[in-house]
C-alpha cells in the first residue's frame, strides 16, 4: 500500500469506527426507553452487546458500510414514538420555565429600602 492509500484505508476506518461508535451509543440510550424496569434494559442491552459484538472481525470495508446501513435503518425504525426527555433539557416539560428577563428590564432587590437611609 502506498502512503497515500494507506492514509485513506485509515481516515475511512476512524469514520467507519465513529460511526458505529455512534449508533451503538444512541441504540443504547433508546433501549432505556423502551425498558421499564432496570433488569429488563440489562437484558437488552446486553443482547445489544452481543449483535455489536458478533461482528467486530469483519474487515471490509465496504462490508461494514453496508453493515452500518443497515444498523441505522434498524434504528430509525425501531426509535421509540415518545423518548424520554430530561425534563430541564430543550424539550422537556421544565425547559425555559423560568426564561430569563429580556434586555433592558432591571431588577432591584432593595427589599423597600429607603433612598435616604
Amino acid at each position: 500500500m502506498s502512503g497515500a492509500t494507506a492514509a485513506a484505508y485509515l481516515a475511512r476506518r476512524a469514520a467507519q469506527k465513529e460511526r458505529v461508535r455512534i449508533l451503538y451509543r444512541r441504540a443504547l440510550k433508546d433501549t432505556l426507553n423502551w425498558a421499564v424496569h432496570r433488569h429488563l434494559f440489562y437484558q437488552d442491552a446486553s443482547d445489544l452487546r452481543e449483535k455489536f459484538e458478533a461482528n467486530k472481525h469483519v474487515e471490509d470495508l465496504d462490508t461494514i458500510d453496508k453493515m452500518i446501513a443497515a444498523g441505522e435503518a434498524t434504528y430509525n425504525k425501531w426509535r421509540h414514538p415518545d423518548p424520554y426527555i430530561v425534563p430541564w433539557a430543550p424539550g422537556g416539560s421544565k425547559f425555559t420555565r423560568n426564561p430569563v428577563p429580556p434586555s433592558g428590564i432591571e431588577i432591584v432587590y432593595d427589599y423597600g429600602r429607603e433612598e435616604n437611609d
